[in-house]
């Protein structure tokens, strides 16, 4: 938390009413803000919770498929080449208060060769398309986890600096004002005096 240095007098008063209205309203604004990024927050765990269960679903499947084909053509039927091109990840990036998050995600994968074999047993060919709906679906979770952890790192951040402002820099600067206040009438009640001792002596001196 930033030193309280406030100048005496009116001015020190009036800075710290500037300080303490520009900490309300920054409050205000960053209850807002969390407000806006908890529901999207809210709205990011659960698109990533179906993701998570399509991947799961699909890898399933195709777990199952590739059972089914060991069991036809035997462990030797998995090899084969390895693909000519790699898969292809595209990741569509957007914000959400200021916060940069992948929105969605597509994987392209390899088309087989025409000049490539397909898979003896009709279960692996099965298992193979199976699998690349998997690595898709995992795309998509991937980048829906990574927009979850991003909205939620911020989240956090934002509730911690709205609890400074809120339990720490304004009761600061509320307590300083009240002082300020206190001391600056203190200081005009003691001029007063001064100049009604002052005039007391001079009316006398006459």
């Amino acid at each position: 938390m930033a030193e309280l240095r406030v100048p005496p007098g009116r001015a020190g008063r009036m800075r710290l009413r500037r300080s303490l209205d520009v900490a309300r309203r920054g409050a205000d604004l960053l209850d807002q803000k969390l407000r806006i990024l908890r529901a999207r927050h809210e709205e990011l765990l659960r698109a990533e919770h179906t993701a998570r269960e399509d991947w799961n679903e699909r890898l399933r499947e195709a777990e199952t498929w590739l059972r089914r084909g060991l069991l036809l053509g035997g462990e030797e039927a998995l090899e084969a080449e390895a693909p000519a091109h790699p898969a292809e990840l595209e990741v569509a990036w957007t914000a959400t208060m200021g916060v940069r998050h992948p929105g969605t995600a597509s994987c392209t994968l390899p088309e087989r060769d025409l000049d490539q074999p397909a898979p003896a047993a009709t279960a692996l060919l099965h298992a193979e398309t199976a699998y690349a709906a998997a690595v898709r679906a995992a795309a998509v979770y991937a980048a829906a986890g990574t927009a979850v952890r991003a909205v939620g790192d911020e989240v956090l951040a934002t509730r911690l600096r709205v609890r400074a402002l809120r339990r720490h820099w304004i009761p600061r600067l509320e307590t300083a004002l009240v002082l300020a206040d206190s001391a600056l009438e203190q200081n005009e009640h003691e001029d007063a005096v001064r100049r009604k001792w002052a005039s007391d002596a001079a009316a006398r001196a006459r």
